[in-house]
Formats: structure tokens, sequence, C-alpha cells
């Protein structure tokens, strides 16, 4: 069983209030994941506000044309710090996401870590380093641009 963490680190420039307000809301998550994922919320009456113990359940496509569920608990939160989302059903063997806001001078870094673990053993570890890495590269840079996008340098 193969074991993966993915680190990224984002400068924002914005109110930690600001940040927080955008990436603690469930709807926002659309905005910033790529296209191509045809990401949707399929719970109806989600809150506007994130929570511990909060269920996310979602459609996506990590591979062309197949639609999979996939269903997230924000198991952890520090209102304007951090929180945890993990993988109840999905995917992946095993999914951990951290989302952190650090304030600094002029806005605040944005640092997400990712420890995972692919389906079927070994053969998701050869399909980690054939694809599963690279896809998870690309749509952490697609939300760099996006937050970019949200939130310009001035």
């Amino acid at each position: 069983m193969a074991f993966y963490q993915l680190r990224k680190e984002q400068f924002v420039q914005a109110s930690i209030d600001e940040l927080w307000d955008f990436i603690s809301a469930p709807e926002n998550l659309q905005k910033i994941t790529p296209e191509y994922m045809k990401f949707q919320i399929t719970r109806k009456g989600i809150s506007d506000k994130m929570h511990q113990g909060m269920i996310v359940t979602y459609k996506v496509s990590p591979i062309p044309n197949i639609r999979t569920t996939w269903v997230t608990e924000i198991t952890h939160i520090v209102d304007k710090h951090f929180f945890v989302d993990e993988q109840r059903m999905g995917p992946y063997k095993m999914w951990h996401h951290q989302h952190h806001l650090i304030p600094v001078e002029n806005g605040v870094n944005m640092v997400d870590i990712v420890s995972y673990i692919p389906p079927f053993g070994f053969l998701g570890a050869i399909a980690n380093s054939l694809f599963i890495k690279k896809q998870l590269e690309g749509i952490f840079e697609h939300r760099r641009k996006k937050m970019e996008e949200y939130y310009p340098s001035k």
C-alpha cells in the first residue's frame, strides 16, 4: 500500500476574513475546480458555511467520461485558521486534506496538505506515478490561477 502527500502553498492578497469566507463556503469549491472534472454538489440543503461534522456529497469525473460519487466530511475546523476534509466514500482508499490559512504581511498564505492512498494496491501506486499525481498537481495549479483571478495582486 502506497501513501502519498502533496503540499501546496499560495500567497493570496486578501484579509483572513475575506479568504475564510470564500474557502469555507462549500459552493465555492466548484468555482476553483477545473471544468473537465464536472464537479457538482449533489446534497440538497447544504449549509452556506462549513462546520465540523458537515457531510458534502458531490459527483466528479476524475477520469474523462467516468462520473463517481465522492463523500467528504469536515472533521476538524478552527474558524479562520484551518479545516480538514476526509473522504468517507470515493475514488481513493484514503483522502485527508488539510486547508491552513496563515496571516502574513499584506495577505494570507494558503497551505494545502493532501495525504492520500490510491485504490487498487500496487496498481494504484503505478497509476499515481503515471497520472494521479500529475492530475492533482494540475488541479492545484488551476486553483492557484482561479484564486489569483478572485484575489488579484494590487
